[in-house]
């Protein structure tokens, strides 16, 4: 029965994201119910969770453990880390029996930074939480990635994730909506005093691995990256919810991709102090010699906010490449920018083939952009002639309301943006001036009548494809940053 009201529930929600007016009614009901959970959940700043009555938690394995079977205390005070490690070890020994699961009931379960095993199930029951320590001397320190050269704040080791694994395989973290708290608060204030000598580490960091599934957990509070798939293969994270105050929590993007493929994001809330998601694939010289692509990537029905950064993002690290990539059913409430691209000269690379479907802005400053001037490098030894390609990008069913500048496409001559494609479009404005539609060199096409008027770089076709009027001036620029 559970489980057919969660399958009526997540249609009802593929529904209503297939429809673009209705969500604005349902954006405040979801804004509303955020703040009351919130407020719930915290009281003068301290974590003060209920304790509802405990259902039995369901077994995906052959085998399953209950976290305090290993001596942990979840009240929040005693740390946990020698348990989750035995606990860890003993699933290690049962790989070629199908694995075990690993339980956490409701509690407080205060821990260092720890390592998970092939073929495991982390299960976090409702009104559980695994609570990072805030003490960064006890945060494990590790070699920098190899797509980055080094750590990506400070030059040498960076710290790693709260929870961490590498090269595994059949790996499930899922639960009945626990937490994975990072306690993100010390960490941000130290980053800000410039007193950390290390670069953050992410909340929960996967690493060459493959068949990883994340779902049905909340992830709140990370001290860097929230959830960094890297160099991993068939990844599902679903049903999951991503929160960081949104201002003055740096860094905090929520799903970072990175040199990934054959991944799906879907049916997920965040709201983050940096980009709601951001698909990577490493950093000037050393993402093109480390050269693995993120590609094969599907996201879909989410909803993002980022009043710092943008709901979505491509790069700006993709000197590996980004390809095939679809990104629907979206809407992208109350932030700076909506969804957006951005690289610069010395990343080398390429973003193709990249398709925007069924897309509503609600109260964005931005909508869509692509820049291709975001000038920051790990050192003097990238190549400044390594451009990258930006190319093959379709945007189609974009709809909102209260938009400053629906589109800024911001291609130069060394960066042309080429074979752009937009079809229905009608943005709701809210700054009346006559270059809200922004671009700089840019070749492509608009199909059909969309709003407001397209920039003149691009050919207007009617709504069967046949041309009505080439553009003339694709080299042109009318970006306006003022706005």
């Amino acid at each position: 029965m559970f489980h057919q009201q969660r399958v009526e529930l997540r249609r009802w929600v593929v529904s209503i994201l297939s429809n673009h007016k209705t969500l604005f009614t349902v954006l405040w009901i979801v804004g509303f119910a955020s703040i009351f959970i919130w407020q719930r959940n915290n009281v003068d700043g301290v974590l003060n969770f209920r304790r509802a009555p405990g259902r039995p938690m369901p077994r995906f394995r052959p085998v399953a453990f209950n976290i305090s079977d290993f001596g942990a205390v979840g009240d929040g005070v005693t740390d946990n880390t020698a348990a989750f490690e035995k606990a860890i070890a003993t699933i290690a020994k049962l790989g070629k029996k199908g694995g075990a699961q690993l339980n956490v009931p409701p509690g407080v379960w205060l821990t260092c930074p720890f390592n998970l095993t092939s073929h495991m199930t982390l299960y976090l029951a409702e009104e559980a939480v695994i609570l990072g320590v805030d003490d960064e001397k006890k945060w494990t320190l590790m070699p920098p990635l190899p797509s980055y050269g080094y750590g990506r704040e400070h030059p040498g080791p960076r710290y790693g994730s709260l929870i961490h694994g590498q090269n595994l395989r059949d790996v499930v973290i899922t639960g009945n909506n626990g937490t994975i708290d990072g306690q993100g608060q010390t960490w941000w204030k130290k980053y800000k005093r410039k007193v950390l000598n290390n670069t953050r580490g992410p909340l929960v960091q996967i690493m060459w691995s493959s068949d990883i599934v994340i779902s049905d957990i909340t992830l709140r509070n990370s001290p860097f990256w929230t959830l960094h798939p890297y160099d991993c293969k068939n990844v599902t994270i679903r049903n999951v919810t991503i929160l960081a105050p949104i201002f003055e929590a740096p860094n905090t993007d929520g799903i970072d991709p990175d040199s990934c493929e054959d991944m799906v994001i879907e049916d997920c809330y965040i709201s983050v102090g940096d980009d709601g998601i951001a698909i990577k694939s490493g950093w000037d010289q050393y993402g093109t010699a480390y050269a693995r692509p993120s590609k094969n990537i599907l996201i879909r029905n989410l909803v993002v906010r980022s009043m710092v950064s943008a709901g979505i993002s491509i790069g700006s690290e993709m000197s590996g490449g980004v390809s095939n990539v679809t990104i629907e059913n979206v809407l992208v409430w109350n932030s700076r920018r909506a969804v957006r691209i951005k690289t610069a000269p010395g990343r080398g690379g390429y973003v193709r083939q990249i398709t925007y479907r069924n897309l509503t802005f609600d109260q964005v400053r931005v909508g869509i952009v692509i820049k291709t001037d975001y000038n920051e490098h790990p050192d003097e030894g990238y190549d400044p002639k390594a451009l990258p390609i930006i190319e093959d990008i379709s945007f189609t069913s974009i709809h909102g309301q209260g938009v400053r500048v629906p589109v800024r496409i911001h291609g130069s001559e060394e960066i042309p943006i080429k074979n752009i494609t937009f079809r229905d479009m009608s943005v709701g404005i809210s700054y009346k001036k006559k270059r809200i539609f922004q671009c700089a060199y840019v070749h492509g096409r608009v199909i059909g009548t969309i709003f407001p008027a397209p920039c003149e770089n691009l050919d207007l076709y009617d709504e069967i494809g046949k041309l009505v009027r080439p553009s003339s001036s694709q080299n042109i620029t009318d970006i306006d940053y003022t706005i």
